[in-house]
């Protein structure tokens, strides 16, 4: 895959480091999918979808969730035009939704009932406006970021919005020595230029094959016994699912597993699913989709480490 690595190269020249967080948007990007990002502000977030859509040229637009915005604000409303003869028509003048990469920056500090106009478009990849229902062009991803401090102003996003990211990626603080490749880029005085390494007729024809990878028997079932694991009331859960865990993963989540696996095949040059690309993406596919009780928190335990036992311990199960 040349022209995927041709694309990490052309985001490597703006954003230092943050490889899991590139190629977790580009993995949504070709698994049809969106994703979240939570991080403290600073951390490159805007700047990586920007950079994307300009080596991949597709349409970018940005939406600031704030209190005030209106589902109109996203989806478009209608407008009454005048043409020269004075006659007076409705006609629909499309929000910002209609784009290939949509970033919905701070979704959580938007009202439930704008959050929930995003959920037809990222759904049904389609908008309704009155009695018309119009298309989304493909490919459509809507990266959303959500700033894990600050909780005071914000309404945090319900579970079925939740549900429809493929991922959840946790962006961190750069290293030391990023921190340094960083503040030198900003020194320099030339700006840097991003070239185009794929269109978007590109996109779908990798997407396309992304559907053709091999998924044999066993790696199936080794997702399929992973969100087992998570559902508390199953037998085959997890003992830590069962002290920890209120509510389990979907079968989304089984569905996003393997999506994303597929993907990073892909991206590693094979045309099979293995049981370590589902190891590979399963905290970013699983991390939002588990809700954990108020003994979890008692204890001091995390989404991260309940799913790092779990796995451990479906990863084991299925090498007996």
């Amino acid at each position: 895959m040349e022209s995927l690595n041709q694309v990490r190269q052309e985001i490597g020249k703006v954003i230092v480091g943050q490889q899991d967080v590139v190629d977790g948007v580009l993995t949504c990007l070709l698994a049809g999918g969106h994703v979240l990002l939570e991080g403290v502000p600073g951390l490159g977030k805007t700047t990586l979808l920007r950079t994307l859509a300009r080596a991949l040229q597709l349409k970018y637009s940005r939406i600031q969730f704030t209190p005030d915005l209106m589902p109109a604000d996203i989806v478009g409303s209608m407008i009454i035009e005048t043409d020269s003869h004075g006659a007076k028509a409705f006609r629909f003048q499309p929000g910002p939704i209609f784009a290939n990469l949509v970033l919905a920056d701070e979704i959580n500090r938007a009202t439930p009932k704008t959050q929930s106009a995003l959920l037809e478009a990222m759904q049904e990849r389609t908008v309704t406006s009155g009695t018309t229902t119009h298309e989304l062009e493909a490919p459509f991803l809507v990266m959303a970021t959500q700033n894990p401090i600050e909780m005071e102003g914000t309404y945090p996003l319900p579970e079925a919005q939740l549900d429809r990211f493929l991922m959840k990626i946790l962006v961190t603080y750069p290293s030391r020595e990023e921190l340094n490749r960083i503040v030198e880029r900003t020194i320099q005085k030339e700006e840097v230029r991003v070239n185009a390494a794929l269109n978007r007729d590109a996109i779908l024809s990798v997407r396309s094959v992304c559907r053709e990878v091999l998924v044999a028997p066993h790696v199936q079932e080794f997702a399929i016994q992973l969100v087992m694991a998570t559902q508390s009331d199953q037998k085959e859960a997890h003992e830590l699912a069962r002290k920890y865990i209120r509510y389990g993963s979907s079968p989304r989540g089984a569905q996003a597993l393997v999506e994303c696996g597929r993907v990073r095949a892909l991206m590693h040059s094979r045309y099979h699913l293995s049981i370590e690309d589902v190891q590979a993406v399963a905290h970013a596919v699983l991390r939002h989709r588990i809700i954990l009780n108020f003994d979890a928190h008692a204890d001091g335990q995390t989404t991260e480490t309940i799913l790092n036992g779990i796995l451990r311990g479906v990863t084991a199960q299925a090498a007996a």
